[in-house]
């Protein structure tokens, strides 16, 4: 019954942080093949008068801006301008024969497909020939090829209708990372490169929104302040007017979901390590007993030439392998149920969203292991000390 508190402690150690580590794996999986060092700039409303501009004025990006960025900020690695003039929750905006349907078409850069990264199925992506000839091509994703063409039709080479103008249709993708997206379903949305678009639908030099990425080691926050300041300049909004742009930082909610589940997995430590410690207490007690049971016996050792070591290290041995025994058990039946839970989660196909892999690491194993020793240590340590401080003489006196 001793050995139970020890065994309850590294088990609910144990799955405590292999659910932390499910939660874990799945947020961060939102995060995965996007680029973390990125971050995300589009306009709103002015809401400070500046050079006798009133608040609230309508304002957009343009092409100036774009080249103006590429050229005053050499900390920019990727620069991904877009234009989304159409959604997929609206009116119906794309033809194909007898089929019509509603996608959020996007105007692209190459470079924004190094930002969000997609799994080409077949024919290519946006390239920069298609930029400069202003070519009338798309790609589209999984989903409208589904619903567009015919299961036993290729796509590739076929034409589409957008909004009264033909595209052929060059590639099919799938997204990499379908958690995260700016602007709609990506598995339901077409790409038009980028000047394409401005032009085939008189758009003149507008831009939605930027996408820019910082070179390695530049945190991007720095990247994103500096693309603010001088957009603001050349758009003469007030330098203090923050909310005349909305922006998103992904590195900055990336340190923090870090942040966080670093507090989460302290947390655990703390929590599982008090509960082992509870534990370690009673074996602590129960050993102070037995010394108390064996006064007469190390007695007789310490009479006949026993060193104090010698009856130390015999209480020690047995509180480490009270411990250790009992706390192997419950780290090999926590592990195990956790394999079993992820097990049963992947044959099963309901994988969910919030809970992924759950289990823990080697080290994590090791950690633990070396944390059930240092515990039978401690709790071996005062009883020890106990049987060494009596006399072998009143020792043999014990009843």
């Amino acid at each position: 019954m001793t050995a139970f508190g020890v065994f309850w402690g590294i088990f609910m150690l144990i799955i405590m942080m292999g659910s932390g580590k499910g939660l874990e794996n799945s947020v961060f999986d939102g995060f995965q093949d996007f680029a973390t060092n990125s971050a995300f700039l589009w306009t709103r409303q002015t809401t400070i008068p500046y050079k006798g501009l009133p608040r609230g004025r309508q304002w957009m990006f343009n092409n100036e801006d774009m080249k103006a960025l590429r050229q005053n900020i050499p900390e920019i690695d990727l620069l991904a301008p877009r234009l989304q003039p159409w959604s997929g929750n609206g009116e119906n905006n794309v033809v194909r024969g007898m089929k019509t349907a509603s996608y959020d078409i996007f105007g692209d850069y190459p470079d924004f497909f190094k930002v969000d990264p997609v799994i080409l199925l077949s024919g290519r992506v946006i390239n920069d020939i298609d930029i400069l000839e202003n070519r009338k091509v798309v790609v589209i994703g999984n989903r409208v090829r589904d619903e567009l063409f015919n299961p036993d039709e290729n796509p590739i080479g076929q034409y589409i209708r957008i909004r009264g103008v033909y595209f052929q249709v060059v590639g099919v993708f799938e997204p990499k990372n379908k958690n995260m997206s700016f602007g709609g379903d990506k598995e339901k949305s077409i790409f038009i490169p980028f000047t394409s678009l401005q032009i085939a639908y008189n758009m003149g030099d507008q831009v939605h929104f930027f996408a820019v990425t910082g070179k390695n080691n530049i945190p991007v926050s720095i990247v994103e302040k500096k693309c603010m300041a001088l957009i603001a300049e050349r758009n003469k909004i007030a330098p203090e007017d923050e909310q005349a742009f909305g922006h998103f930082n992904l590195e900055e909610e990336f340190r923090k979901m870090r942040g966080l589940f670093t507090g989460i997995s302290t947390l655990i430590w703390i929590v599982g390590i008090g509960t082992l410690f509870a534990g370690v207490i009673g074996v602590s007690n129960i050993m102070l007993i037995v010394v108390k049971e064996r006064t007469k016996e190390i007695g007789i050792q310490r009479s006949i030439g026993a060193t104090p070591w010698k009856v130390i290290s015999q209480i020690l041995m047995e509180s480490v392998v009270l411990t250790s025994l009992s706390g192997m058990i419950g780290l090999v039946l926590g592990v195990g149920i956790l394999e079993f839970i992820n097990y049963q989660m992947i044959s099963s196909g309901t994988e969910a969203e919030m809970f992924k892999n759950p289990g823990v690491d080697f080290n994590t194993a090791v950690t633990a292991l070396i944390v059930l020793i240092a515990a039978g240590l401690f709790a071996g340590f005062i009883p020890a000390k106990k049987a060494v401080s009596i006399k072998p003489v009143e020792a043999l006196r014990a009843e």
